[in-house]
């Protein structure tokens, strides 16, 4: 067995670290090392002290044969590579916290010490964090001693010398308790390929970044003016909330509960607003929108070089193991309102220091223009390639959805029609060659919300996303419906009623017609429809008889100890810690996505099925990542199913060649209709 070696660092940086760990790497002071070697005693080396590096640390560090054990690595190896010239090769590295988010667990060490049950003194905890505080950080300007250090605060760094120790012990006992089924060697070889490419990082145009910060300045400044004129001065600005409401209820007689976005547009779509309401309205929304501040993360992040890592977090989304986004949140980029002409103009009009005079809207070309940030260094391209439909072609790979594999291979090879015509036709049983352009926007909306057991609510907000008017909607649907389908539909909603269920404000026909859709679905998609039950019902009997594998269909459950793993095609699991079976329905412990807490949820068929979806989606673009990557496409980022690569600017590399290459079908799925399509840029942007 190799010597293994724990190592954690205590560092100093006047660069805030939620600006990223590589820009505060940039300033980085590393203080303490705390180290231990296998079972011994765990140690800490004070460098402030001029203390010389321990011989067997020094020797454990230099030899590429110890593994050394980190939790959040990303950052240590940083730091160390910043603050002590200590370059520590990912191969090496065993990350704790990697472990935990690829088990469906949190990052934190602090809480999995409390879900492993590691023994832990809280009081020293409580005093760790503020010992952090204390030396980690500048002091406020108003302290007299603006660094605390091991000669201003000589009591106080013994016991964060202490604690730095302690966290050694914890982060040993937390990797013994640690499920390893998804640290395989395929999955470690991942990570490592993400290392590099949050160390690679994305080129940003930084002037860009700095014209679009002061635009935004500017048109803030422009907006509160416009609305002092509009209120006679009463609200100065329309950020100032709680004064805008008061305005608008006792000069408009309008109660509104808040001003959050949805809330605004929702009002805008009221016929019967007065002009001068809505024009306020319209002002709010411009001064409101978020997405701008992604140009300060930006800024904030990028480093002096010009580029921004560390974006990525392999594992982020946990149980599924896609990636989650970091910094500026490159996972959740608003989607473009403009046209591509008018975003490459308007970049140069904002560059200029002109785009008030060329656009009505400034915020919505702000808003447009983020993905332009990112940029080819001179001398290179950019080349994108995006999975077409992957969790689609997942679902009905996976359900054995025979017709639809047919249809994507057919509309692939340009026989067939656009699945979502496709979608739309099965529904009502006509030929997809007379769905019009509308009802195409309304098979979309079922694909999308539909497939994972979702009902009307869930048509319900993709449908407001891409601009559905659900109160039109019946008298498109319910004419050409079955009547069967339709009767069905109207005896549900009559259930609803008694139930007292929402319904989502939508009046009685409007949401039979989004449950006629809902039903149509399923009964054009029998073979999904009838997977999501079965999930649950194998999650069930795993739950019920632990150590017995049950299949469904191309996957397989089991429970062991403490555990559901739900056992994938591609060789690794989904996790579910905790897991049992609570009033009848398959329960686990996981971060609740709105309480942001662990806490225990409840789960069924279509979620599984959501969670089985979208992790295969992703093990199919991981699969072929290092083949791209090795291949000369260098992966700077992956946005969901895209993946954003950067080559030298020559025509070998093609995004015809990148589509092929991540298109290509793994080993354990040579039947699952795949398809890819890109384009090449200086910029990025949507295609």
């Amino acid at each position: 067995m190799s010597t293994v070696l724990y190592l954690d660092t205590e560092t100093f940086s006047d660069i805030p670290i939620k600006h990223g760990t590589h820009r505060y790497a940039e300033h980085v002071e590393v203080m303490l090392v705390a180290w231990a070697i296998d079972e011994e005693l765990s140690a800490v080396w004070d460098r402030t002290a001029d203390e010389p590096i321990p011989a067997r640390l020094e020797a454990a560090l230099a030899d590429p044969e110890v593994q050394v054990v980190m939790h959040n690595s990303h950052f240590d190896r940083t730091v160390l590579r910043h603050g002590m010239a200590v370059t520590l090769p990912t191969t090496r590295i065993h990350d704790t916290m990697v472990q935990a988010l690829a088990h469906g667990l949190p990052g934190s060490l602090d809480d999995l010490c409390t879900i492993l049950r590691v023994p832990v003194d809280k009081a020293k905890d409580k005093a760790g964090k503020r010992l952090i505080q204390l030396f980690c950080k500048p002091q406020p300007a108003t302290y007299k001693v603006r660094r605390a250090t091991r000669l201003t605060h000589p009591e106080q760094w013994e016991a964060f010398k202490e604690y730095a120790r302690l966290d050694i012990d914890a982060m040993r006992e937390v990797r013994k308790r640690l499920p390893m089924v998804n640290f395989t060697p395929t999955e470690r070889a991942m990570w490592v390929l993400d290392q590099k490419i949050n160390d690679r990082g994305v080129a940003v145009d930084m002037g860009l970044v700095h014209a679009a910060i002061s635009a935004v300045d500017e048109e803030q400044k422009r907006l509160a003016v416009r609305t002092a004129e509009m209120t006679d001065g009463v609200v100065a600005s329309t950020t100032q909330r709680d004064a805008l409401l008061r305005y608008i209820l006792e000069e408009h007689g309008v109660v509104m509960d808040n001003l959050r976005g949805a809330t605004v547009t929702r009002m805008l779509e009221d016929e019967s607003l007065s002009p001068e309401l809505r024009a306020l309205l319209r002002v709010r929304e411009q001064a409101s929108t978020t997405s701008t501040s992604k140009y300060k993360a930006l800024l904030r992040g990028t480093s002096s070089d010009g580029r921004l890592r560390g974006t990525l977090q392999y594992a982020g989304a946990m149980r599924t193991l896609r990636w989650a986004g970091r910094l500026f949140q490159p996972q959740n980029l608003p989607r473009p309102t403009l046209k591509q002409w008018q975003i490459d103009a308007g970049i140069e009009a904002l560059k200029l220091g002109c785009a008030p005079l060329l656009f009505p809207d400034v915020m919505e070309l702000l808003s447009s223009s983020i993905r332009g940030a990112i940029i080819a260094p001179k001398g290179r391209k950019m080349v994108v390639s995006d999975l077409s439909n992957i969790e689609g072609r997942v679902q009905a790979w996976l359900a054995g959805e025979d017709w639809k594999l047919q249809a994507f291979r057919d509309f692939d090879a340009g026989i067939g029609p656009d699945l979502y015509k496709l979608a739309y036709a099965k529904s009502f049983r006509v030929d997809p060659a007379s769905v019009d352009k509308e009802q195409r926007q309304v098979g979309k909306v079922q694909e999308l919300a539909l497939g994972y057991a979702g009902g009307v609510g869930a048509f319900v907000t993709f449908a407001a996303a891409y601009g559905i008017d659900l109160e039109e909607l019946p008298n498109k649907v319910l004419p050409h419906a079955p009547e069967s389908v339709v009767t069905e539909s109207d005896s549900f909603y009559t259930w609803v009623l008694k139930q007292k269920m929402p319904t989502f404000g939508l009046s009685p026909d409007a949401y039979i017609a989004c449950d006629v859709l809902k039903r149509g679905w399923r009964y054009g998609h029998p073979a999904i429809a009838s997977y999501w039950p079965e999930l649950e019902d194998a999650a069930i009997r795993a739950l019920l008889h632990r150590g017995e594998r049950f299949r469904a269909r191309k996957v397989a459950f089991v429970a062991s100890k403490n555990w559901l793993f739900m056992e994938l095609p591609s060789g690794r699991s989904i996790c579910y810690p905790a897991a049992r079976i609570l009033n009848g329905a398959v329960t686990y412990m996981g971060i609740n996505q709105y309480t942001r807490k662990w806490e225990r949820i409840k789960t069924t068929g279509g979620k599984l099925f959501e969670n089985l979806c979208q992790a295969l989606a992703r093990d199919v673009m991981a699969h072929n990542m290092p083949a791209i990557d090795a291949q000369g496409y260098e992966i700077v980022l992956s946005v969901h199913d895209e993946l954003i690569t950067e080559t030298p600017d020559s025509d070998e590399f093609r995004a015809e060649e990148l589509s092929q290459m991540l298109a290509a079908n793994p080993p354990w799925a040579p039947d699952m209709p795949l398809a890819a399509a890109g384009f090449e840029t200086y910029r990025y942007r949507k295609d």
